[in-house]
């Protein structure tokens, strides 16, 4: 069976023919505009997010400090912490806040370790317990994946909200066709025959 090859017609609503319709020039309108607004907006959002996360990560690296800790009790012999985190548990610890007061909490350490070891916490400005801050290299990493998944998040809504505008204009030409081949069929008594 011989296949029919049919012409492709490059940019046929940006030509003059009798089948383009208006609705058809602003659908073509809105395509390249959509296009020419994500590529725009791609570049200025994944900047600003990894400007901001960086700023973020510095300022947390520059805010938390290391402490020496005495633990207070005996840590446990059973692993209560995350797996990522290896074999660690949770156990009291005692430590010297920046204002001089002494504060208690949970710190991460090696099973069976006796109390009145000596341990490393991180602290916030406050004197309170906070996660090890993120190295120099982890945070341009982590400031440059969270500005590019915000610029491709960012083209990405763009394009969806013109396929949402396209949809509609091909609702609004299906209703169009309809109302034309119900004119014709008129025009011919009823038959489209």
């Amino acid at each position: 069976m011989a296949t029919t090859q049919r012409p492709k017609v490059r940019m046929w609503r940006w030509r003059r023919n009798p089948l383009r319709r208006r609705i058809d020039v602003v659908e073509a309108w809105l395509v390249l505009g959509a296009w020419i607004l994500a590529i725009v907006c791609v570049l200025p959002a994944g900047l600003a997010t990894k400007a901001a996360v960086q700023h973020d990560l510095d300022r947390q690296r520059a805010e938390r400090q290391q402490v020496t800790a005495v633990l207070v009790a005996d840590a446990g012999d059973k692993p209560t912490v995350s797996q990522a985190d290896g074999d660690l548990v949770w156990a009291n610890a005692r430590w010297t806040a920046p204002d001089g007061k002494t504060r208690t909490g949970l710190a991460k350490v090696r099973p069976d370790t006796p109390a009145g070891s000596r341990i490393t916490v991180w602290t916030d400005q406050s004197g309170a317990l906070a996660a090890e801050p993120v190295s120099p290299g982890e945070a341009r990493f982590q400031s440059v994946l969270a500005g590019g998944l915000a610029g491709v998040i960012a083209g990405a809504i763009v394009i969806g909200v013109s396929y949402g505008a396209r949809a509609g204009l091909d609702r609004r030409r299906m209703a169009q066709w309809d109302a034309e081949w119900e004119r014709i069929d008129t025009r011919r008594g009823g038959r489209t025959g």
